[in-house]
């Protein structure tokens, strides 16, 4: 079997690659290796559970919560939540595990399982592994009192609103006008209440989720009424959110996009402003804007960068005490607050810079210019042997060596299809454009592959 969880869980098309037998099997599984592997500490263990707003999930969610409750584990079922929402209350709270039902970005018709550990971080690789080899085994179930709980308790939505105003620290966003585009996903009942408890006038759209509507034509994926509306309102600044509000973009007062990467440098300067930049150092990942670490090295702030993935920025904070890190897709993580991307508590504190600063979010974002970027992806090739390849490792030398200090090429195999995306910065789009068509061109004849599967 291949593996079943990519870099953010296990997803696939509700009721068809992601059944609800293959749910509780998970959580089956994932409650006896946690549980061996000693993260209940040998008592009976607690979980919470919670899910986006997709239809899927109230059928998903009451399989993952049977197959928790079967295994002897008491379920905290809180409803609708964003994904950071879930794993702050996993820490919070103290329970021994945090399941989520969200394909985050992703069309309706998909879903996820997500598994948060006690302290509400993302399982391990290898843990990951072990319970993919288990969802098949025997087991002994338990009965009669062992048998799990399962106790609905929305309120604990409210804790984490009020964790996500407390991070401001009593700053006050009175007088700011911000758009929230809840991409009728999980921010749907944080985002609104939130920005309302700091001062801000909030006008929301894309906020009443019926099931059927998340992330269609709207959120971050689908940012462009976002930035019509904010223009449209003469507002100060947007946000969009992805269906469960990991990750956030802002529009600033004129409908200008400020990407990851540009909210990234933002936060950087904020933090080292209040001396909160651990060791000076923002951790990116390889596809950020050359830009980004132009401007970072400009005032005096280090960039280490990871493969790409929020697990892997992650993974690197926790092991070097890093305090910032995130995605150019708008993952953005504060140590100090979560244990994720959090989209509505990076909006917060991008707001509250704007507040504390008086400037705008045009002026705040212009601290990095953006290089010009191309992205081209390859399909059909054989991803494993293009890192390989001597005649395409030259041509991307050669690229590389031309551009200077200037631009870059970074290749990247896709980590679930057959597939390289070539990815180049330069001087001018036309620079860009040209080497990467060009390098694509390389690869799909170097390492395309045959309808008989064999590379050409």
């Amino acid at each position: 079997m291949s593996r079943l969880f990519g870099t953010d869980g296990v997803r696939g098309v509700a009721n068809d690659d992601l059944t609800p037998e293959l749910a509780f099997k998970l959580s089956v599984a994932a409650a006896h290796v946690l549980g061996e592997a000693g993260a209940f500490d040998g008592r009976r263990a607690v979980a919470i559970v919670g899910r986006d707003t997709r239809i899927s999930g109230e059928l998903l969610q009451a399989s993952v919560m049977s197959g928790l409750a079967s295994a002897g584990v008491d379920v905290i079922d809180v409803g609708v939540i964003p994904t950071p929402g879930l794993a702050y209350l996993v820490e919070s709270q103290g329970v021994d595990v945090g399941v989520m039902l969200s394909a985050s970005h992703n069309p309706m018709p998909d879903n996820g399982v997500k598994f948060f550990q006690r302290g509400g971080v993302k399982l391990d690789d290898k843990i990951e592994d072990v319970i993919q080899e288990r969802l098949d085994e025997d087991w002994v179930r338990p009965v009669g009192a062992a048998v799990g709980r399962i106790k609905p308790d929305s309120s604990l939505i409210q804790t984490y609103i009020s964790h996500l105003v407390g991070s401001l620290r009593g700053v006050s966003l009175k007088g700011l006008t911000v758009v929230l585009d809840c991409a009728n996903g999980s921010s749907s009942v944080t985002a609104v209440p939130a920005f309302s408890s700091t001062g801000a006038q909030v006008l929301a759209i894309n906020g009443q989720p019926n099931g059927l509507n998340i992330n269609e034509n709207a959120g971050s994926t689908h940012i462009g009424g976002l930035q019509k509306r904010v223009v449209a309102e003469g507002a100060d600044m947007g946000f969009a959110f992805d269906g469960d509000a990991d990750r956030c973009l802002a529009v600033d007062a004129d409908g200008h996009v400020v990407d990851g990467d540009q909210i990234m440098a933002i936060l950087a300067l904020a933090l080292k402003d209040e001396d909160s930049l651990a060791e000076d150092t923002l951790v990116a990942t390889i596809m950020s804007n050359l830009g980004l670490i132009q401007a970072m090295r400009a005032h005096g702030v280090k960039v280490d960068q990871t493969k790409v993935g929020d697990r892997y920025v992650l993974e690197d904070m926790v092991a070097n005490g890093f305090s910032l890190g995130g995605e150019q897709s708008g993952h953005v993580i504060m140590s100090e607050f979560a244990t994720t991307g959090d989209g509505v508590l990076t909006a917060l504190h991008v707001a509250s810079r704007a507040a504390q600063t008086g400037k705008s979010l045009a002026e705040l974002a212009g601290v990095m210019h953006r290089l010009p970027q191309a992205l081209v992806n390859v399909p059909n090739v054989d991803k494993l042997r293009a890192a390989l390849d001597p005649v395409i490792q030259s041509e991307a030398n050669a690229a590389n060596k031309k551009l200077g200090n200037s631009g870059r090429v970074v290749l990247r195999p896709s980590g679930t299809e057959p597939l390289v995306r070539v990815m180049v910065e330069a001087a001018t789009q036309d620079e860009a454009d040209e080497i990467a068509n060009a390098l694509a061109k390389v690869v799909a004849e170097r390492v395309g592959l045959s309808k008989a599967g064999r590379a050409s």
